[in-house]
């Protein structure tokens, strides 16, 4: 990892990133209680994982990484469907408000750009995958 981006992710933990990974892992937390939420799970752990440590990695279709599968299909549909209603539109909004408290600041910026981005993948996350960023 790039020590540019080793700070970035240090700074993004003090500015919201911390509290956006635990709700992340509670979501999926959640998802495996509720045993129907159990394909969610999965999803909610990797982009909380995300959400701690977001520079130097990115998010990509996982069509374009692995191939056609049950999630990138018209079955991953249903489940970003699902999603949004059960735990996506919750996420999001706290993402947007982390934006919206990092905005206020110029050192803020970068930091309310990753949960932009965050808020948009809590809002369909299913056929998504997280790799690193080629340099």
């Amino acid at each position: 990892m790039q020590p540019v981006n080793f700070l970035m992710n240090i700074l993004w933990l003090i500015l919201g990133g911390f509290w956006m990974g635990i709700g992340w892992y509670l979501a999926g937390i959640l998802m495996a209680i509720t045993i129907i939420g159990l394909p969610w799970t999965r999803a909610c752990f990797v982009l909380g994982n995300l959400s701690f440590w977001p520079f130097g990695k990115e998010v990509v279709d996982r069509r374009h990484v692995s191939g056609e599968d049950i999630g990138t299909g018209a079955l991953g549909l249903v489940g970003n469907i699902i999603w949004f209603v059960l735990a996506g539109v919750w996420l999001a909004i706290g993402h947007l408000l982390a934006a919206v408290a990092n905005f206020i600041t110029i050192i803020g910026i970068p930091f309310a750009l990753q949960h932009l981005k965050l808020a948009a993948l809590a809002l369909a996350p299913i056929g998504k995958t997280v790799v690193d960023k080629p340099y």
